[in-house]
C-alpha cells in the first residue's frame, strides 16, 4: 500500500479503473462460456455495488465536499447540491439523448437489436461517471481534502468494478443472442468500459487544477453514481429477487461504511 500511495493520482486513478476495466471484461468473457447469468447471484452482486456505491457517494464524496466548501469560505450547501443535481441531470440527459439517436435510426427495424445497442452505448455513458468518480476520489487525496482516504477511494473503485462484472455480461450476452460470434460480442463488452480509465484522468487533472470548483466536482461525481444507482442497479436487482437484492445492499454499505470511517 505505501508503494501505490506513493505514485501520482493520475496513476492511482489509471490503476483503479484498469482494474474496473479488467473486471467489465472478465464479465464479457462469460460470453465464452454461459448463454446467461444466475439471476439470483446477479442481483445480489448487483444490490451489493449498489450499496458501497451509495455509501462511497456519501462518505467519499459528498461529505468530503460539504466540510471543503465551508472551508473555502462557500455557502455550505450551495456548490454541493448544484453539483449533485447536475451529476444526475448528467446521466438522465444522456440516457435521452441516446434514446433519440436510436429512434432517428431508420434502418434499426428489428427491435430487440435496437435494445441491445442501447443498452450497449447507455452502460457505456454510465462508465464515463463512474470512472470520474474514481480520478476525483484520488485526486481529492493529493489535494489535501479532509476526510478523503485511500482506502475510500480504493473501496470505491472495487464497488464499481464488482458491479461492472454483470454489466459485461449485461453487454455481450445479448449481443450474442443476435447473432453476433462470441469474439465479437466479447470485444464489445469490454470496450464498453475502456471510458473509465480516461474520465478517471481528467477527472485527477480536473480536482488537482481546480481546488475552487472541488466541492462541485465531488458532488457531481456523487449525483452521477446516485442515477446510476436508482435508474439501472436497484430496479433491475429487485425485479425477482427483492430480499436477495436487500441483503446485497446491506452488506455492500455496511461493508464499505466500516472500511471507509473505521479504517480510514
Amino acid at each position: 500500500m505505501d508503494w501505490f500511495e506513493s505514485l501520482h493520482p493520475a496513476i492511482q486513478a489509471l490503476i483503479a479503473t484498469t482494474f474496473t476495466w479488467g473486471i467489465t471484461a472478465l464479465g464479457a468473457l462469460l460470453v465464452c462460456f454461459f448463454k446467461e447469468m444466475n439471476k439470483k447471484v446477479l442481483d445480489t452482486v448487483l444490490g451489493f455495488s449498489a450499496g458501497v456505491m451509495i455509501a462511497a457517494s456519501f462518505w467519499s464524496l459528498l461529505s468530503p465536499a460539504l466540510d471543503l466548501s465551508n472551508e473555502l469560505g462557500y455557502i455550505e450547501w450551495l456548490l454541493p447540491t448544484l453539483g449533485f443535481i447536475f451529476g444526475g441531470l448528467f446521466v438522465l440527459l444522456s440516457d435521452k439523448f441516446l434514446e433519440k439517436v436510436l429512434q432517428n435510426k431508420r434502418s434499426m427495424q428489428k427491435a430487440s437489436l435496437k435494445r441491445s445497442i442501447l443498452l450497449v452505448s447507455a452502460i457505456t455513458i454510465h462508465n464515463i461517471p463512474e470512472g470520474m468518480a474514481i480520478g476525483v476520489a484520488f485526486g481529492g487525496i493529493a489535494s489535501g481534502i479532509p476526510g478523503m482516504t485511500v482506502i475510500g477511494a480504493v473501496m470505491l473503485a472495487i464497488g464499481i468494478g464488482i458491479q461492472n462484472l454483470p454489466e459485461g455480461a449485461a453487454v455481450s450476452l445479448p449481443l450474442r443472442s443476435e447473432g453476433f460470434s462470441r469474439w465479437k460480442a466479447f470485444l464489445i463488452g469490454q470496450a464498453s468500459a475502456l471510458v473509465e480509465p480516461i474520465s478517471a484522468v481528467i477527472g485527477v487533472l480536473l480536482v488537482v487544477s481546480i481546488r475552487s470548483m472541488l466541492p462541485f466536482l465531488l458532488s457531481f461525481a456523487a449525483g452521477a453514481m446516485i442515477i446510476v444507482v436508482a435508474r439501472e442497479l436497484l430496479p433491475e436487482s429487485v425485479k425477482d429477487n427483492k430480499n436477495l437484492s436487500t441483503f446485497g445492499v446491506i452488506c455492500g454499505f455496511v461493508l464499505m461504511m466500516v472500511l471507509d470511517v473505521a479504517l480510514g
